[in-house]
């Protein structure tokens, strides 16, 4: 597919701008603490590689994956964890790096897991927001863009593992098809 049969919602300028403010946000609230950055696989690598390289921070990585989609492109509801944290979280400072919040089920079901781990601190950091499609009572703490109910691909996002490497976050023209 090229890239014409795509609108651009947010332009590669405008992410790195807004990756870098959500930055200087962590780095404010987490100076002098060493933070444990928590990528959520797949989707989440890209924004977490560059919010990381702008933290003025201690900050270490490791990461998770769960799944609620399979090729689809709505919730199925039934969340599970693919790939486990490598290091233990009790008595650190977590943050989780989401690329988009949707209903909310999948990072609310991650989050009471790592809560139940014990970290010191847990907070969320999110690319976008989707808050029209919450089904949970989940918000991050740290967001790039609240976004309509638009299905969306690019900056890691994807459609059925495809469209990732997009550097602009785009909607499918016949988006319509695939809601």
């Amino acid at each position: 597919m090229k890239h014409e049969a795509y609108k651009v919602l947010f332009a590669r300028e405008e992410i790195a701008a807004r990756v870098k403010a959500v930055a200087g946000e962590i780095t404010r609230d987490y100076t002098g603490k060493k933070l444990l950055a928590v990528c959520i696989l797949r989707g989440a690598v890209i924004f977490t590689a560059d919010l990381i390289r702008e933290l003025d921070l201690d900050v270490s990585l490791d990461f998770i994956s769960v799944s609620s989609y399979g090729a689809g492109t709505t919730s199925s509801g039934e969340v599970r964890v693919l790939h486990d944290l490598k290091e233990p979280i009790e008595g650190r400072d977590v943050l989780i790096i989401e690329d988009i919040i949707d209903t909310g089920l999948t990072l609310s079901y991650l989050r009471e897991i790592l809560l139940a781990r014990k970290p010191a601190s847990l907070k969320i950091a999110a690319l976008l927001d989707k808050p029209d499609r919450r089904r949970t009572d989940i918000n991050a703490d740290y967001i790039g863009f609240c976004i309509p109910d638009d299905f969306v691909v690019g900056y890691g996002l994807d459609f059925d593992q495809r469209f990732r490497h997009l550097p602009d976050i785009c909607v499918p023209l016949n988006a319509e098809k695939k809601k």
